[in-house]
């Protein structure tokens, strides 16, 4: 079940106003005082606390140095990022079209992302994936989120996106499960051609992929795929929405997640030969 993006955008801000009430209990300081200090009216300070006005930057900033809490600002200003836009809806986004979900603002993400770290438990990630295979899971997700029908488009910008894999300066650590393996999108041949691609992709000197074999002993099982970039976003989705995370300690989370993932993951040989079987049982 997902959160409605309006609700979960006010509960995050309360968490928000909670957090800074907080850190001025800690100082020992009152809401008059916080207010002259900062140079604010003192029922300002008390409508941030309630949640009931979100604070600026500058507001995040100020608060944190009068109560001598300069290390947290980071974190708060980023939990305000949050605040703003956790959530893109991908069925609000999908009124103009399924090109419009994969979203044009990730094509300067992608261009100023040095190294992707990606997980997926069910699929292929979109940077590797053929023109057929991303065709037929794009049309199940027009069909689903009955979006205007734009598949060649959107396959297009999903193709023209896989250019980044070649930039230079670029690493791609990707840690798949067996399972993505094995999900179709399309027919046989379909799947086929993907994994053919998987395998040629992973030759890449700047590509790592390690899977996951089924029914193997872990250390980490993630509820969903999820992507990092840099150390500056992490990334995943749900049926009906895109989720950014861009506090640092969450990302650092997620970073621990991935460490993980990559250490029950097979590399090499050993996951080309889980490849290879999942091609020679399409047969």
């Amino acid at each position: 079940m997902t959160t409605n993006p309006s609700s979960a955008a006010r509960q995050a801000q309360d968490a928000l106003g909670v957090r800074l009430r907080e850190i001025r209990k800690d100082a020992g300081l009152s809401g008059r005082v916080l207010a002259e200090a900062t140079g604010q009216h003192y029922t300002r300070v008390s409508k941030i606390e309630h949640g009931v006005q979100p604070p600026t930057d500058a507001d995040i900033r100020a608060w944190c140095r009068v109560c001598d809490a300069d290390d947290q600002a980071p974190d708060l200003i980023a939990t305000l990022r949050a605040v703003e836009s956790a959530y893109l809806e991908f069925r609000r986004q999908g009124r103009a079209g399924m090109k419009r979900v994969l979203g044009a603002h990730t094509v300067a993400l992608y261009e100023q992302t040095k190294l992707f770290r990606i997980y997926e438990h069910n699929v292929i990630p979109g940077l590797f994936q053929t023109a057929d295979y991303s065709a037929a899971m794009l049309s199940f997700w027009i069909d689903f989120l009955e979006t205007p029908n734009d598949l060649d488009e959107a396959v297009a910008a999903r193709m023209e996106r896989q250019r980044v894999i070649y930039r230079r300066g670029k690493r791609f650590a990707v840690v798949l499960e067996e399972q993505a393996l094995r999900t179709w999108f399309g027919d046989a041949e379909t799947q086929a051609g993907q994994l053919d691609r998987l395998l040629a992709v992973m030759s890449l000197p700047n590509v790592s992929v390690g899977i996951i074999p089924l029914m193997t002993e872990r250390g980490a099982v993630p509820s969903a795929g999820f992507w990092i970039f840099d150390d500056g976003l992490a990334a995943l989705e749900t049926p009906t929405a895109s989720i950014e995370v861009s506090r640092p300690h969450e990302i650092e989370l997620y970073g621990r997640m991935f460490e993980r993932l990559q250490a029950a993951a097979e590399y090499g040989r050993p996951a080309r030969a889980l490849i290879s079987k999942a091609l020679a049982e399409l047969d």
